[in-house]
Formats: C-alpha cells, sequence, structure tokens
C-alpha cells in the first residue's frame, strides 16, 4: 500500500536580492521555519565548500483540513510581493515525512564562512579541524549559514566580537549569530526576534552547540531591551541582520542606543543600491561607519557610536 503524502513543499528560486522577501511571506504561513539555501556550492558539494547562485527559498505545510485556506494565503501574498518585484510560480510538491528529512541531509552541507567557522546541519559528522563548528537545524528559522546576510555577519564577527564581553543579537532567528559571538569570545548573547517560534529554535540551536548558559532569547525587539527585558540595557557590540526598510523602522525605535557609547552597531541585510540611504540614516542618529564588507549586491557595515 503506498504511503500517504502529509507535508506539501511550497519552494521558489529567486535572486539573493528576493530571498529574504519572499521567506517572509512564506514565514507568515509556516510556523516549523523557512529555509533558504544556494542553488550551488562550489568545490566538492561532499565537503565544505561556498554557496553561490541564486537561492532556493521553501518550507512545509501540513497537509490537513487547512491546506487550501493556507495555500491560498501563501499565493495571495507571493502575488502582491510580485507587483513590487516579478516572482517566478511557486512550485508545490507533496512529501512523506521521511521525505523531508531526507531532502534537507541530500541538499545541506557544511559550509565554511570566513577564517575560522563551520556552520553544519546537526547530523553532520566533524573531524576537529582549526575552525569553530556551529550546529545549526536547516529546518527551524531564518539563519541557516547559506544567505550572503548572515555569512557578512559572520565573517565581520570573527573581527568585531568583544572578547571577554556580552552582545545582542535583534532578529536573533535562527540563533547562529548569537552562537556565533559566544563561540568567537563573547562572555554572552542576548537575543531578541518578534516570532515566538523563532525564538524557541534559537534555544534548541544554542542547545545543540552547547552554549545555552552564556545564550539568553526572548520574543521582542528594541522597545523590549531598552525596556529592560534582559539584566543589561546596552553591549559593546550589536548585531542586527535584517532587510534595510525593517533596519531603518528600528532605528527610530532606539537601535542606536543600544551600543554602549564607544560601542559597535553591526548592520546587514542591506543591498548596495540601499547603501547610500543606509549611511545617511546611521549619520542621522550619531554613528560612523568604521568597516564594511560586501558579498554579491550585499552589504554589511559596522558602525560605531560615538563617545
Amino acid at each position: 500500500m503506498t504511503e500517504q503524502a502529509n507535508w506539501l513543499e511550497i519552494s521558489l528560486t529567486v535572486s539573493g536580492e528576493l530571498a529574504e522577501a519572499v521567506a517572509d511571506v512564506l514565514a507568515r504561513f509556516i510556523p516549523a521555519g523557512v529555509v533558504i539555501e544556494s542553488t550551488h556550492v562550489e568545490d566538492d558539494p561532499d565537503s565544505a565548500g561556498r554557496v553561490s547562485g541564486p537561492m532556493r527559498v521553501y518550507g512545509y505545510i501540513p497537509i490537513d483540513e487547512a491546506l487550501e485556506q493556507t495555500r491560498h494565503k501563501i499565493e495571495e501574498g507571493l502575488w502582491y510581493l510580485s507587483r513590487i518585484e516579478p516572482l517566478p510560480p511557486a512550485e508545490f510538491r507533496p512529501l512523506i515525512e521521511q521525505d523531508w528529512i531526507s531532502t534537507w541531509k541530500k541538499n545541506y552541507h557544511p559550509i565554511e564562512v570566513g577564517a575560522k567557522i563551520l556552520i553544519l546541519p546537526e547530523w553532520a559528522a566533524y573531524d576537529a579541524d582549526q575552525r569553530i563548528p556551529i550546529r545549526i537545524d536547516p529546518g527551524m528559522a531564518f539563519g541557516t549559514g547559506t544567505h550572503p546576510t548572515t555569512q557578512l555577519c559572520l565573517e565581520l564577527l570573527e573581527r568585531w566580537t568583544p572578547a571577554g564581553e556580552p552582545v545582542f543579537d535583534i532578529g536573533s532567528g535562527s540563533g547562529i549569530l548569537s552562537i556565533a559571538a559566544v563561540k568567537l569570545g563573547a562572555t554572552h548573547a542576548y537575543g531578541a526576534d518578534i516570532d515566538g517560534e523563532a525564538t524557541i529554535n534559537a534555544e534548541r540551536n544554542a542547545s545543540l552547540n552547547e552554549v545555552s548558559v552564556q545564550t539568553s532569547f526572548l520574543t521582542g525587539s528594541v522597545e523590549d531591551v531598552l525596556a529592560g527585558c534582559f539584566p543589561i540595557r546596552q553591549t559593546p557590540l550589536v548585531l542586527a541582520n535584517m532587510i534595510a526598510p525593517i533596519l531603518t523602522r528600528l532605528f527610530g525605535l532606539g537601535l542606536a542606543d543600544l551600543p554602549l557609547p564607544g560601542g559597535h552597531l553591526l548592520l546587514s541585510g542591506m543591498l548596495e543600491e540601499q547603501e547610500e540611504a543606509m549611511r545617511a540614516t546611521i549619520a542621522a542618529y550619531g554613528l560612523q561607519v568604521v568597516a564594511r564588507q560586501q558579498i554579491e549586491d550585499w552589504v554589511a557595515l559596522v558602525t560605531k557610536r560615538t563617545a
């Protein structure tokens, strides 16, 4: 007897510029998490490599009585997004649960980032070498290490993580940046995300990496941090990896007040064409750009709060 499919995969292959926007639409209706992965891994795909090429964005919804309603809402959300920027049609594929898991295991490979970090799916074997391993469940939330914005943050963290000091991670997603900061020498990482599922996912990934004691995650945003939801209200380094319009909105909510005087705010998620406007916002809030890094069309900036 043929086993009946119990999950519907929704996927789109889009440019890196559109990947985060598409993932944001899907995530509204896929609480278990959305995956962004490259369609190509340079060098040997069976070993650590660097991702490149178009991005595949996908997630899974249960095949149940709410399926048609959920699918309609997803298609409607993608249609509205396509009015801003043309999108390819979404692909839908029914899967049984074991196919879902094997798909991740087949397509998600270890990824070397920067000079020190190795991103691993939780099931991958690891031979100890000079790189710092970070294990992530690729099906959990934003931040699997494949997207350029996350890679930019990780590369900059290698240089800018304040050893022996805490950090804030605003929009923490999967927790990958918080985990990396701790493994790179931060005493504690405090992560905040408006998505409650992301908070749960980040805690699980912290446990996978044995840094639960050094990390704290909660559901909230900048206002909550400033209101005292964590034991401290400022840190020497603050991380914010989100698309440019959200970064701009967070500045209005007090993002620039989170670094200590003389501290740094690491911003990632903007496209090259959005950099000029972002620099104007940065200057308006009393910050100075001290470092810049770029992968493809994506840009990350390290800014300093004047004393």
